[in-house]
Formats: structure tokens, C-alpha cells, sequence
């Protein structure tokens, strides 16, 4: 099984945080190998796992695109480097959102027909299965199609990561009437309507996420 790069210096407490979740997952038997610089193992203890040494950092504060093309070394880059490479299946990165994402598209691409990425976050759901929120926070704006594009994308995210046979797929909005909304949700949830690859259940509100 490939091993998944996980960016040490990614993050508000990283890299201590980071490389104590790592070897958690480590011990699960998930196997991790972490990216950051080569003096990493004898500032930190970072027990038996593998380490790619990448010389440079992208702050927070720094411009995605430019930071991104401009640091070709940096811990993300790196990450999302061996993806490409096909010598890790994913990559985890706390830091920068936008470089994130920025390095993502840069080096491995999008699932080809697919318009724009979407961030998704799991909401835990007490007493009930996870809610999946996307976009949260990749895209400014949004077209329909792109919406109906997410909506796949995170029906399958649920049955793959969660074991959801037909996930629910809703239409965040300002009212559950099919009418309801500007113009893009009118638009998305006619998209929507006509999807056969999810199970559309119409627009939802804010206090749905949690049901």
C-alpha cells in the first residue's frame, strides 16, 4: 500500500502536532510518510517513520499561485510531488488552504470532465451518519454546473469514505420549496432534478445540515 505524504510543517502547531497524529496513524498500520526537512528527526522524535526531505515552507500569509510556483521545494509542493509521482496515494497538509489547493491542481490535476475542485468537510452528526459540506471554501463563485459536479463528487466521497449506500444529496438554500433562491439555485436544482447519479432530495436549510 502506497503511503500517504503528510506535510510536517503544515499548520498552526505543526510540526509537533502533525507528526503526533501521524504516528497515530502510523500505529493503526496506515502507512505515512512525512514531508519536511532534513534536520526533522533530530529536533523532533519522529519515531520509525520515513521522512522526504523538502527544504522550504509556505506560510500562511503567503499568495497561493505565486508561493506555490515559486517554491518548488516547499513541504506542500513536495506532497502533492509524490502523489504525482505515484510513489504516494494522497497528501495531508493543515497549512495554507489556498497552496494547498493550488499545488493539488498544479501537480496532480483534475478527475478529467470535472470544471472546478471543492474542499468537502465531514460534519459529525450525533446519533446519525456524517453530513458532507461542499464547496467550504475552494471557490468564490460558483456556477450551477459546477454545483451538480460537487454534488456527485461528495455522493461518492459518502459511500466510498462513510459506507452510505444512497447519501442524500441536498441543495443548500434559503427555503425548501423548489422555487426558492437566486437564480443559481434555481438553476443548480434543476441540474440537480435531472441528475441520475445522485439522490437528490431538494433544497434543504441551514438547520438540515445536522439532520
Amino acid at each position: 500500500m502506497l503511503p500517504i505524504a503528510v506535510d510536517a510543517l503544515g499548520g498552526d502547531k505543526a510540526p509537533a502536532e502533525i507528526l503526533d497524529g501521524a504516528k497515530q496513524a502510523a500505529a493503526l498500520g496506515i502507512p505515512v510518510l512525512l514531508v519536511g526537512p532534513g534536520d526533522l528527526g533530530t529536533r523532533f522524535d519522529i519515531g520509525n517513520l520515513p521522512l522526504h526531505v523538502a527544504t522550504e515552507f509556505i506560510d500562511m500569509n503567503e499568495d497561493p499561485a505565486s508561493s506555490v510556483r515559486t517554491k518548488k521545494d516547499s513541504t506542500l509542493v513536495q506532497s502533492a510531488e509524490l502523489v504525482r509521482e505515484g510513489k504516494a496515494s494522497a497528501m495531508i497538509s493543515a497549512g495554507n488552504t489556498g497552496a494547498t489547493m493550488a499545488s493539488a491542481l498544479l501537480r496532480m490535476g483534475r478527475i478529467k470532465g470535472v470544471k472546478r475542485p471543492a474542499i468537502a468537510t465531514p460534519i459529525p452528526v450525533p446519533g446519525s451518519t456524517h453530513t458532507v459540506l461542499l464547496d467550504a471554501g475552494a471557490n468564490a463563485e460558483v456556477e450551477a454546473e459546477w454545483l451538480t459536479q460537487f454534488a456527485i463528487m461528495g455522493s461518492v466521497y459518502s459511500r466510498v469514505r462513510f459506507g452510505i449506500d444512497k447519501p442524500r444529496v441536498g441543495l443548500l438554500s434559503i427555503g425548501e420549496e423548489p422555487g426558492k433562491g437566486d437564480t443559481l439555485r434555481k438553476e443548480s436544482f434543476k441540474l440537480l432534478s435531472a441528475c441520475s447519479d445522485i439522490n437528490f432530495i431538494g433544497n434543504v436549510e441551514g438547520r438540515d445540515i445536522m439532520t
